[in-house]
């Protein structure tokens, strides 16, 4: 089964919101897989709230971006949690320039962010961008006018102008999603 087909079978609770064996696409519309294509412009894929969220979310949009093809549930996994290694090496690599903003002790952090099932932030996508050498683009989606926000962007000494960045999509609540975008889309509003 492709991680496109991908169905999420547990229910979790996060925010206030349930997420579930289907992809909430709106406060009233649901469908039965946790792909869902909103209009042209943007195609937002469900992942496991498993803790590797944001690592399945990149390492999914890296493997699409090198012409690959999308991988199931448990290659989405290996490379994730292969990505996630090769962050903390990079982290490790740059502690002098990275400490800083680690919030308490640098070593229990890194200790920390080892584990499988804990999230990924903002370090760690700076780290993904180096390791990957592209630039990474987090957006999130304007609750009220459906459209796309850009929040932030690591790795932008990666941005190449012919290749579109690794896009995610933040909730907002610690989960990330995957994001495929059309190539020079405008992120206007999109019906939902």
């Amino acid at each position: 089964m492709s991680s496109s087909m991908l169905i999420i079978r547990r229910k979790e609770r996060i925010d206030g919101d349930d997420l579930n064996a289907s992809a909430v696409i709106s406060d009233d519309v649901e469908q039965d897989s946790s792909s869902s294509t909103a209009g042209s412009d943007y195609k937002v894929t469900g992942v496991l709230a498993d803790g590797r969220c944001l690592f399945r979310a990149i390492a999914h949009m890296a493997c699409l971006i090198n012409g690959e093809d999308a991988p199931d549930e448990n290659r989405q996994r290996e490379l994730a949690d292969e990505l996630r290694a090769q962050v903390v090496d990079e982290l490790l690599k740059r502690r002098e320039e990275t400490e800083w903003f680690i919030e308490g002790d640098f070593d229990a952090y890194v200790k920390r962010i080892q584990q499988p099932y804990v999230w990924g932030g903002e370090p760690e996508l700076l780290m993904a961008s180096h390791v990957l050498k592209k630039m990474i683009s987090v957006f999130m989606r304007d609750r009220t006018t459906g459209n796309l926000v850009s929040i932030a962007n690591y790795g932008e000494e990666y941005r190449k102008d012919e290749v579109d960045p690794i896009n995610v999509l933040f909730h907002g609540y610690g989960h990330y999603d995957i994001l495929e975008t059309t190539p020079g889309q405008s992120y206007k509003k999109v019906d939902l």
